[in-house]
Parts: structure tokens; sequence; C-alpha cells
């Protein structure tokens, strides 16, 4: 085996997918990989996955294994809409922002975007763009997203989704629930994933495991299949299907079948909340002049805002993350499942100089 072409030990804040495959993923890759199976999921492992999901969501559900949270997030919505249908989500939303226009693109989705300060729905602010039923000059707005954890590191209660699910309902909506960070979410509420998901009232939700610790696997979750259409011809339409996908369903089983999934994310979760603790005392006494926070460290992700060149003095010393917002000097820190408390220590340390060092 030759050597690794990077650092092994360098640990990057930039997001959970700079961190590699866990350990126990890898495993269950090797263990699939014996003999031969059917492909295009009609093989043992793909079978037991539905067995899995039940168990998280409830009998009855579809769940359908894509490569990534474009394709699952895309394709879900799409079996969720006719031609002449809108999606209503937080304009900060991820299908709304980082997914290079492909709901627009690939499925032909119109999103209608609603401000919000936290990057959360609510049924007041659904309905400022919920309406126009009939008029054939509009976008149908026939479906909520909202996405568990949000991409401003909040969450959402069990009751906020609830409180969305009847609204929506009651509208003739249905609701589709971003779960790329579902775990991550589920660990901060201390409820099982079938709470704020199945029980609440969502309908479609995408189920990540690629920031979780997973190579390349999520999946579209069917919780009310008259809510979905033509998943089966859509996964492959919108090259989701894959070939070999006992290994994407084995990656899903080794997280989701045991406590895998919920231990990776409160481990993430507690990074993040060591960081902004520790940061929050220096800001108490009076350490850390400049230093303040844009958002709730709710799961695991912390956002920040630095006094100018702060930011480009850390990523010189080694360390990545993004700017969330260059002109408010916002940046966004996010931990992993294999973050550590010393990579945490050694991260707030640094900042503590370059803030002193800017003061």
């Amino acid at each position: 085996m030759t050597d690794p072409l990077h650092d092994i030990a360098f640990r990057g804040f930039a997001s959970d997918n700079y961190s590699g495959v866990h350990p126990e993923v890898l495993d269950a890759i090797a263990q699939a990989n014996g003999g031969h199976q059917v492909a295009y999921g009609e093989d043992a492992y793909t079978s037991r996955l539905q067995q899995v999901f039940a168990h998280h969501f409830g009998e009855g559900i579809e769940a359908y294994p894509v490569f990534n949270g474009t394709g699952a997030n895309v394709t879900g919505l799409q079996s969720m809409l006719p031609r002449w249908g809108a999606v209503v989500a937080a304009t900060t939303a991820h299908i709304n922002t980082d997914e290079g226009g492909a709901p627009e693109r690939v499925a032909g989705i119109k999103i209608l975007g609603v401000p919000t300060p936290d990057g959360k729905l609510t049924p007041e602010l659904i309905d400022r763009e919920a309406w126009g039923w009939g008029d054939e000059h509009r976008a149908q707005p026939l479906v909520v997203s909202i996405t568990q954890t949000t991409e401003l590191g909040t969450r959402y209660s069990v009751e906020e989704i609830r409180a969305i699910a009847d609204h929506a309902h009651t509208l003739g909506m249905r609701v589709h629930l971003d779960g790329a960070r579902l775990s991550n979410a589920a660990a901060a509420l201390d409820v099982p994933l079938r709470a704020f998901t199945t029980d609440a009232g969502v309908d479609v939700v995408s189920v990540g495991g690629t920031k979780n610790g997973a190579l390349g696997a999520e999946a579209i979750v069917v919780l009310d299949t008259e809510a979905s259409e033509g998943l089966t011809y859509l996964r492959k339409l919108n090259m989701q299907l894959a070939s070999k996908m006992r290994f994407v369903s084995a990656q899903l089983i080794a997280l989701y079948e045991g406590d895998l999934w919920l231990r990776s994310a409160r481990h993430a979760n507690a990074m993040a909340h060591r960081l902004r603790s520790t940061l929050d005392r220096g800001i108490t006494g009076g350490e850390l002049p400049g230093l303040s926070f844009s958002h709730p460290t709710e799961s695991n992700g912390v956002f920040a805002v630095l006094p100018q060149g702060v930011a480009d003095r850390l990523r010189e010393r080694g360390f990545r993350f993004y700017d969330w917002d260059a002109a408010k000097g916002e940046v966004r820190w996010m931990c992993s499942f294999d973050t550590s408390e010393d990579d945490i220590d050694a991260f707030a340390a640094a900042i503590r100089e370059e803030l002193a060092a800017a003061a």
C-alpha cells in the first residue's frame, strides 16, 4: 500500500464533509464485498435497509438509496410535484442556495423563497408564498420543504415541525424534510427520528449519511406513499440509481441498524458545543475582543463574527473553514464525528491568539 497523498493529522472546520469514512462503515463495505449480488437494488442489503428504516420511521415506508444529498432532495421533491408545482422554502435552504440550480434545471421545480431570521419556516412565513392556487399565471405552491438541522445550525422542535405539517396539510400541501443532518437534530433533541418526521406529519424525508461518516450514501424515505409517485423511475432518470447498490445500502445499515448514527452525531454536536462554550467564556472574561456569535449553536455548527483579517490569518495557520458572509465577517465552523477535544482546544487557542493580535 502506498502512503496517503494527504496529511492524515489534518482536521478542518469548513464542513462535516471534510471528514473521512467511519471505520465501522468501512468494515461494512468490506463485509458486503464477497461474492455476487443482484444489481440495482435487488440485493439482500437493500432489502434489509427497508427493515432498518421501518424501525426508525414506521411500517409502510419506502426507502430509496441514492448517491448524494442533492440527488435525494431533487428526486424526492420531483416525485411530490406535478410539472406546474412549486416548493416553499427558506431562502437559506440548501435546495435554494447550494445545489447549482438542480431543482430548477433538472426537476423543473420553481422554488418560492421566504426570508427567515434563523433558517426556520413557520406557518405564518409559509403563508407569504402559499397562495394563488388556481391562478394559471403562478406556479402552484404544493410542497413545503424544511431543513433539519437548518443551514444556519438551528433546529426545529418537534412541535414546530408538527405545526408546519398541520398547516401545510390544511392548505392541501405536502411536507418535505431535507435531513442531511437529521442525526444531529435527533441527538440534539434527544428524541427518536420518527418523533419529528413520521409522527410530526412529514411526508418525504431525505436521510443523510455522508456528513455523518458514510461514503456517498444518502436515502429518500417516503413516509406517506400517497405523497410521492414514480421514484422507481425518477431515481434512474436523475442518475441516482446505483448498479452496485448493496454498497450504498450496507453503509446506511452500518449507520442506522445500531446506534452509530446517534453516537457519531452526539459527538459532533458535543465538539461544537465545546468550541462555543470555550469561546463564550473568553468573551465573558473580556479575553476575546471583537468576537461574537450570529446564531445559536444547536447542533454541530458554530456561526461567529470575527474582526477584519482574523479569519484569513487563522487560515494561514492551517485552519480551514468557510466565510458565511464575508461582508459581515461571519464564518461557519463545523464539527464532525472524528473531531477531537484536542482539535477544538488547539483551534480555540489559535482564535484567542489572533483576536489578541488584532486588538
